[in-house]
């Protein structure tokens, strides 16, 4: 398999820490399998369980959400439905209001489908513009399971319709917070210490993904 990667080193804000480490773009690397007829959401919760990063979530996007970044966790996050979307990176909304401007320009990237993203700590990201989009942003997480299913039980269930949907995961043990800028200023050396995954989440151990891009990254 041929593997593009496109990588970005977004440098901090006033408010955001974003990270010395590459934000890594695989343009649809994951295109034959999420656009499979046969496509269910346990095909990457096995993919990504089997290097070692747990899916925690999928969704389904409204027009925009708020712009914010995880502290304590790297995150993977791939496209597996709709016709695309623009992901900004690297800055806050300037104020609680989801539709406001940016306090900076930030870096537009267009997601399509199979593309997969890899979020290091403190890059801030903001979905926004999905096509086809949903009613209002509609975030769905095993956590909230009842009755002892299991987390795979769960993303088996959940239904891939035609609107514009991305599944998450994190290194195995990492627990994710949501921060929406600002939280760490002053002290953004604490994001940015946040420990490499030993694995990418698609890629394993090959120097193609995490193992080789981060390598030369260092804090």
């Amino acid at each position: 398999m041929t593997v593009e990667a496109k990588t970005y080193t977004i440098p901090p804000t006033q408010l955001i820490p974003n990270s010395p480490y590459q934000l890594i773009h695989y343009p649809r690397l994951l295109h034959t399998l999420v656009s499979s007829p046969s496509f269910n959401p346990t095909a990457i919760f096995d993919l990504f369980a089997s290097n070692g990063w747990q899916s925690q979530w999928i969704a389904r996007y409204g027009r925009t959400q708020k712009s914010h970044y995880h502290s304590t966790a790297h995150e993977a996050m791939v496209v597996i439905s709709g016709e695309g979307a623009t992901i900004r990176f690297g800055v806050a909304d300037e104020n609680a209001d989801p539709l406001a401007e940016p306090e900076a320009p930030g870096l537009l990237l267009e997601a399509q489908l199979g593309d997969v993203f890899i979020l290091p700590a403190g890059v801030a990201h903001k979905t926004h513009d999905p096509r086809p989009d949903a009613e209002s942003l509609k975030f769905m997480a095993p956590k909230d399971v009842k009755n002892g299913r299991s987390a795979r039980e769960y993303f088996e269930a959940q239904e891939v319709k035609g609107e514009f949907m991305m599944m998450g995961a994190y290194p195995e043990g990492n627990e994710w917070d949501f921060m929406v800028g600002g939280e760490h200023e002053g002290r953004f050396e604490e994001v940015w210490n946040v420990e490499k995954p030993g694995s990418d989440p698609v890629l394993g151990a090959s120097e193609e993904g995490i193992c080789g891009l981060w390598k030369s990254s260092t804090v």
